[in-house]
């Protein structure tokens, strides 16, 4: 059971009516979501780039992308620039690291933790390709 301040924090937060609180409430998939808000609070994604070749925002094997366990950017982590359709390929990554948290699972164990941009590359007539590898880490390891 979501107890009553945490439900007042909520609804503060996301900007709920009373009536959208009580719908939050009453899906039983809440609660779980919200008793693993530690896990993921305490969380961070790291995104490396594995290869690329003719990215036009300049990503290069190495670089690295931060995610806060809820999916958020962290601003002063990151480089200036972040391509877009690199960003699109990593949301479902993302995603799939967020479930397994949810159903109890260490995200490093995902089986397919690698996703690409959304260009093709020269030879299949786009312009350039980005290869990413998503990890999880504890918010507190400072290994950038």
């Amino acid at each position: 059971m979501i107890d009553q301040r945490m439900l007042k924090i909520i609804q503060k937060r996301l900007g709920y009516s009373d009536e959208e609180i009580e719908l939050f409430k009453a899906n039983p998939r809440n609660e779980e979501v919200l008793s693993k808000g530690k896990t993921l609070l305490n969380m961070r994604f790291v995104i490396e780039i594995m290869d690329s070749h003719g990215c036009n925002s300049r990503h290069k094997k190495g670089d690295k992308f931060y995610l806060d366990g809820y999916g958020n950017l962290i601003k002063d982590s990151n480089p200036d620039k972040i391509c877009i359709f690199a960003l699109g390929a990593l949301s479902t990554l993302v995603f799939a690291a967020q479930e397994l948290v949810y159903a109890g699972v260490d995200p490093n164990n995902m089986r397919f933790n690698t996703a690409g941009c959304i260009d093709v590359g020269i030879t299949c007539g786009g312009w350039g390709k980005v290869i990413m590898k998503l990890t999880a880490e504890h918010a507190t390891d400072k290994s950038e």
